[in-house]
């Protein structure tokens, strides 16, 4: 656990929960069958595989014990183009599918206007190439549920509910909840309403776990807070990490901001990003850094494949090949492999993994 982590967990009160990063994690091949992956890992170490928080972990192991017919989710703001940030909760659907849970994909569309993403029309328009990312990123089509959020965010009984949340939970609780998803963004009525109705949706999904960023946590949090005064069930959650900044190790990668990967980047665009990225000898950098390089070979690349093989001349050393991402960090700790070589490796896999989203966006604006 990072030193980032562990403050922005005490900064939210977050009780009986656990913590978790594996460092050492069993691999399975691009889209493998779900009995090769559980001969090696049982479910609740599949469930929770490369989670920051397990929130409970009784609740969570209870689930595992009987998966058969549950039902998890992770809703997505319709934006229209993959990027690392949207793929590594999709690793972790895909754990949940071959655990034997069933996956629903909220496209949450209300939600985007909410956020003044576009009108209804546009927002269905990037949904749609979203949906059709996933899938070929690897989801399970015929296991995987769409939900557009207008099908059931606007009836009735979902409205009259909002408005109860309204009633319960001040506007400083709110804001609270939405902070880290508002970022910088000047304040307006529709974020206070925005974690209410995320809350709603655990509900009215009939979900049984909830799978989300660790920038989701006080929204879960909330919704365990008020779930139970509606007088429904409080649901377990699952925060995977947030990837560091890939240029500086610092906050988050960040869309925004120009600095992350996603589904448009060719691959001349994906090596020069990577080959930019801070990476140093060591998976501890000082000033609360992290090393992005790793975190993605822990959390995108090492959970996909098979082995890691890094290429390299003779003349060099030969060829690496790595079966677990541990011993690929300590490689690089002692110099055996250096960051350039980790780096071009890195793109390679990365490239693999994105190509199939990458020709989908190219068919859908053909």
């Amino acid at each position: 656990m990072t030193d980032r982590t562990r403050r922005a967990w005490r900064s939210v009160g977050i009780d009986r929960c656990v913590i978790i990063r594996y460092t050492t994690v069993v691999h399975k091949v691009i889209n493998p069958s779900a009995d090769s992956t559980q001969t090696a890992m049982d479910t609740y170490d599949l469930i929770t595989r490369n989670a920051e928080e397990v929130v409970t972990e009784a609740e969570v192991r209870e689930l595992a014990d009987d998966p058969e017919g549950k039902r998890v989710y992770v809703g997505y703001e319709p934006s229209g183009v993959l990027h690392l940030g949207h793929l590594l909760t999709a690793n972790k659907l895909i754990d949940l599918q071959e655990a034997g849970l069933e996956v629903v994909v909220l496209l949450a569309d209300v939600h985007a206007y909410l956020n003044g993403k576009g009108t209804f029309e546009e927002i269905r328009e990037t949904a749609e190439q979203m949906k059709a990312q996933f899938i070929a990123y690897g989801l399970d089509e015929d296991n995987t549920e769409f939900v557009y959020g207008s099908t059931f965010q606007l009836e009735e009984d979902y409205t009259l509910d909002l408005h109860q949340l309204e009633l319960s939970t001040t506007m400083n609780r709110a804001q609270r909840a939405m902070a880290e998803l508002q970022g910088d963004e000047t304040a307006k009525v529709s974020h206070l309403v925005y974690p209410l109705m995320q809350t709603l949706d655990i509900e009215y999904l009939d979900l049984d776990l909830a799978v989300g960023g660790l920038d989701q946590r006080k929204v879960h949090m909330l919704a365990r807070e008020e779930l139970p005064e509606l007088g429904y069930d409080v649901r377990p959650c699952l925060h995977t990490p947030i990837v560091a900044d890939l240029t500086s190790g610092e906050g988050k990668m960040s869309s925004s901001e120009g600095v992350t990967i996603s589904m448009e980047d060719s691959t001349d665009d994906l090596e020069e990003k990577v080959n930019s990225a801070f990476c140093p000898p060591t998976r501890d950098p000082e000033d609360d850094l992290e090393n992005p390089v790793l975190e993605l070979f822990e959390y995108h690349v090492f959970p996909r494949f098979d082995e890691v093989v890094v290429e390299r001349p003779e003349k060099y050393g030969g060829d690496l090949t790595y079966d677990d991402f541990e011993a690929l960090a300590v490689d690089l700790e002692s110099g055996e492999l250096h960051p350039a070589d980790a780096k071009g490796t890195l793109a390679t896999y990365l490239d693999e993994l994105i190509a199939p989203g990458r020709e989908k966006l190219r068919e859908l604006r053909a």
